[in-house]
């Protein structure tokens, strides 16, 4: 019974993957067509069925580029940016949908080190560092164990320094592994939907208008009071906006 109710899920799973292979391809013709409409429903069914790729969000972003609907547009190319962090045409798209908002928010400025620190950690997702760290750590056993079995000296010590190098890689990977997941978890993303919004100074109606955002504009969600968060932009400012106002990015 065990073994039937195995083959009927694997079953599924494979109907699913072929649905949604075939429903993508529709998309993409669609999109290739100039439908973008017809793409992007096509592209939100996919995602209504449970699956989530950086190809998927990519596309999705484009076909709203097309239509010049700039903040589902950037929403879903930031989407994409989160599963291939350092892919150049995902950036490239991007930055030209960021173009289009009317918000010019300059980040602050960063130290030297603080530079160097984010480049070297942000080299890699969380888990492929994770990956590099499992791949070395398995490089380290199996050159741990040829030590053993090596007869020349010259071949044993060998052995042992590439070992030990593998090693050393191995827990640096481990612990970028576990900050950018530490980062990861900490950074919560959204996109401003909204034509424009008020963003003031307390979790209610009453409190002073600190600034003025519009759609397509990048916040960072720092806190929550019922149906109010309290934001954080690139350059620093802080202020509370309605939830309604706002699309949490990492929302997988």
């Amino acid at each position: 019974m065990k073994r039937l109710a195995s083959y009927i899920l694997l079953w599924i799973g494979f109907w699913s993957n072929a649905q949604n292979e075939a429903i993508f391809e529709q998309a993409t013709l669609a999109y290739n067509e100039g439908d973008y409409e017809k793409a992007i429903s096509n592209y939100l069914e996919i995602l209504d069925n449970g699956e989530h790729s950086a190809a998927l969000y990519f596309n999705l972003g484009n076909s709203y580029y097309k239509i010049n609907q700039i903040a589902p547009s950037i929403y879903y190319y930031e989407k994409a940016l989160l599963l291939k962090p350092n892919d150049p045409e995902i950036k490239n798209n991007l930055a030209y949908a960021q173009n289009m908002t009317l918000d010019a928010i300059e980040k602050m400025p960063e130290t030297g080190f603080s530079k160097i620190y984010n480049k070297i950690t942000g080299f890699l997702s969380f888990d492929q560092w994770a990956i590099a760290a499992v791949v070395f750590t398995i490089l380290f056993v199996l050159l741990y164990i040829a030590f053993f079995y090596f007869r020349y000296s010259s071949r044993k010590r060998i052995a042992f320094i590439t070992g030990m190098i593998s090693l050393i890689i191995a827990i640096i990977s481990m612990t970028f592994a576990f900050i950018q997941h530490n980062d990861f978890k900490g950074d919560r993303p959204a996109i401003i939907f909204s034509e424009e919004v008020t963003v003031k100074s307390e979790p209610n109606n009453r409190s002073q208008e600190v600034f003025t955002l519009h759609e397509g504009t990048k916040i960072h969600v720092l806190d929550s009071l019922n149906e109010w968060k309290k934001i954080r932009l690139a350059d620093g400012k802080t202020g509370w906006i309605s939830s309604e106002n706002i699309k949490a990015l990492k929302d997988f």
